[in-house]
């Protein structure tokens, strides 16, 4: 049955994708999205969309913060799926005001539209991220799985990288193990800070109205359409951009930390999957492949298959809020019928054909003396 469907920030990586599949699937859509400078250069001021963008969507120029903008976009909506969103979890650490501003105030300003609407959406699905979780799950030796927060300092000045065992009196090396929706969250940064607001918002409000509200907790995707001159987007995008400007990774620690990089049609798939699924209704989801992947790894295959010769840059400094280790445990979106489709040796091959075709302005150095003179990395 084809439904009228908004998707705020579609016109960015992910909410076009979802454009993209929902109009394939017969539904009209709806973009709210504000095209911002640093993702979408200078459109904006030319009143032009990305080339991307999918001219059968319908697209309004405006603020999530604005509530008549909202309130417009809203009307006669049947299905919400809200990816607006300031991203990067650096910049939100001097960014402050700015982050909370759009993230957290932008989704009341969604929800309060949602409460005094007359015709209230079936259902609202969320834009979550995996670092709500902080450090991932892990096991130590002696106590089995346990749950820490941050390294400490003192341990990253010695170079120690591997996560020790929390536990009073231990101090064991763990292994990092999949993680699950319900290990406690530990957000170390103020992007992650929003985004668990975001769903827990969207859950509150969603029961408090019967709108049936899904928060889907995204790890580390990466794609076509990344925005690759935005120096706190995705770090594969980072990464190509660097390299096609003919300038090394930059990575952090020994290059051994691990992430679950998943492509953006497997999130997508997640989306409509959940979209349709009553089973999901005012449920927590993790979207990734159970799969880590080292960041060195990942560099080097981003090498590879551009056909280039660059060795990263491994600088054997940390940043502050930076975890070690963490990939999905997707067993309970497994059980409504999800299942990764693109390993990242297979999609990596899409991604690098892209961004080949692309012009991309390095901004990489800008943002680490950022960080570097806030005294963020060490």
């Amino acid at each position: 049955m084809s439904e009228h469907i908004l998707i705020t920030g579609g016109a960015g990586f992910i909410g076009s994708h979802l454009v993209d599949a929902l109009l394939a699937s017969g539904n009209r859509v709806r973009v709210l999205d504000n095209l911002d400078p640093q993702v979408h250069a200078g459109l904006r001021e030319r009143g032009l969309a990305p080339e991307y963008f999918n001219s059968e969507a319908e697209l309004i120029l405006g603020d999530i913060r604005d509530p008549a903008a909202v309130s417009n976009a809203l009307e006669g909506i049947d299905v919400i799926f809200h990816e607006a969103a300031l991203v990067g979890v650096g910049q939100s650490m001097y960014d402050i005001a700015r982050y909370t501003d759009v993230n957290a105030n932008g989704t009341a300003v969604l929800l309060e539209a949602v409460a005094n609407a007359r015709h209230k959406p079936r259902k609202m699905i969320v834009a979550s991220s995996m670092s709500i979780y902080g450090e991932g799950a892990y096991d130590c030796p002696i106590h089995g799985r346990v749950f820490p927060k941050l390294r400490e300092t003192a341990q990253l000045q010695e170079r120690d990288w591997e996560m020790r065992c929390p536990l009073k009196g231990c101090g064991q090396h763990c292994s990092p193990a999949p993680t699950d929706e319900d290990k406690p969250l530990y957000p170390t940064s103020i992007y992650a800070i929003n985004k668990r607001d975001h769903e827990e918002m969207f859950l509150a409000v969603g029961r408090a109205y019967n709108v049936p509200a899904v928060a889907l907790r995204y790890f580390n995707v990466y794609g076509t359409r990344q925005a690759l001159s935005n120096p706190y987007t995705g770090v594969a995008a980072i990464f190509s951009g660097r390299l096609l400007n003919g300038k090394p990774p930059v990575i952090f620690e020994d290059g051994k930390q691990s992430r679950d990089f998943t492509h953006v049609s497997d999130i997508v798939q997640a989306n409509l999957l959940v979209m349709e699924k009553a089973e999901a209704d005012f449920g927590v989801f993790n979207v990734g492949t159970g799969r880590a992947l080292t960041i060195s790894d990942m560099s080097n295959a981003l090498t590879s298959h551009l056909g280039l010769s660059i060795q990263a840059e491994i600088v054997e400094q940390f940043r502050a809020g930076d975890i070690r280790h963490c990939y999905a445990d997707t067993r309970r979106l497994n059980e409504l019928g999800y299942s990764p489709r693109v390993r990242f040796e297979d999609g990596v091959a899409e991604l690098v054909e892209w961004v080949s075709r692309q012009q991309a302005e390095d901004t990489f150095e800008k943002a680490r003396a950022e960080l570097s003179g806030r005294g963020l990395t060490m």
